[in-house]
């Protein structure tokens, strides 16, 4: 199929594109990577009347550190994260995390913060920015706010963005020499939408967890941290039954959806092994 006809807005700057859709609102869709929009608008489950193109805004290109946080921009590619843009921790966990999605000519195209605005329940930055407690800035014609990310998303494929935003940045706290990280998703083919996910984040004093940070996505409508699986480790040194007390805890919290890949047991079976797994990672 073809998308439904639509008016082409193509911004070189920022100042352009918040004015388009300050004029036509919910009638306008922001492009950046166009791998999650363009296939709705080609099975005209979106018809926007006004495609907003910001591939020409170069502001919006760049990841860069500052003020001890690693700042994303709206234009920045999966790709970009193939090599790491920070040399500590985050850097690697980033580098990590982005051979999970999907297939390399998708990673060429689609973008960390369009991943963001389309908030996938499956998607692995989305997953990310949930158990990092990402800072997602969002503008428009009436001003600039900051969102964090736990705050972010609502639901399936629903956030806490305006039909007159953009987002135009995600910004990550830089983690400290020594964080361990485990990810793990499991998807029925390489590249397919991950039915479960998890990304732990440990930080140690010694053998003993101080700061833990265990985000599940996939599973439930919107990605976040499961406290109470988080709970059971600090304080405590990590051993293969903390990491299986844990993911017993995620498994217990958790709210599964159900669709034709996965009813919700399933689901709720695929957290214990994905949270285990992830945490297993982080073993001395």
């Amino acid at each position: 199929m073809k998308p439904a006809a639509f008016h082409y807005h193509a911004p070189s700057t920022l100042a352009e594109a918040v004015a388009v859709l300050a004029r036509h609102g919910g009638d306008a869709k922001v492009l950046a990577g166009g791998q999650s929009l363009v296939p709705v608008m080609a099975f005209r489950l979106a018809r926007p009347g006004h495609l907003v193109d910001i591939n020409g805004i170069d502001e919006l290109d760049y990841a860069r550190v500052e003020g001890g946080r690693l700042h994303i921009g709206a234009r920045t590619r999966h790709a970009a994260f193939h090599n790491q843009v920070e040399p500590g921790p985050l850097g690697v966990l980033l580098t990590t995390v982005v051979h999970n999605i999907a297939h390399l000519p998708i990673r060429m195209r689609g973008t960390f913060c369009g991943s963001l605005a389309h908030a996938d329940a499956s998607s692995e930055w989305c997953t990310t920015a949930a158990t990092l407690d990402a800072e997602i800035t969002l503008v428009s014609a009436r001003g600039q706010r900051t969102v964090r990310a736990a705050d972010y998303f609502k639901g399936f494929l629903v956030t806490d963005r305006a039909e007159d935003e953009i987002v135009v940045e995600a910004s990550l706290a830089l983690l400290t020499a020594g964080t361990k990280f485990g990810f793990e998703e499991f998807s029925r083919r390489a590249g397919d939408y991950a039915l479960a996910m998890c990304l732990a984040v440990l930080r140690f004093d010694g053998s003993k967890v101080v700061e833990a940070r265990i985000g599940v996505g996939g599973a439930e409508p919107f990605p976040r941290r499961i406290n109470e699986a988080e709970a059971v480790l600090v304080g405590h040194a990590l051993d293969k039954a903390a990491c299986r007390r844990a993911a017993e805890a995620a498994a217990k919290a958790v709210d599964p959806m159900s669709d034709v890949q996965a009813d919700p047991e399933y689901r709720r079976d695929l957290v214990l092994a994905m949270v285990r797994r992830a945490l297993e990672k982080c073993l001395p």
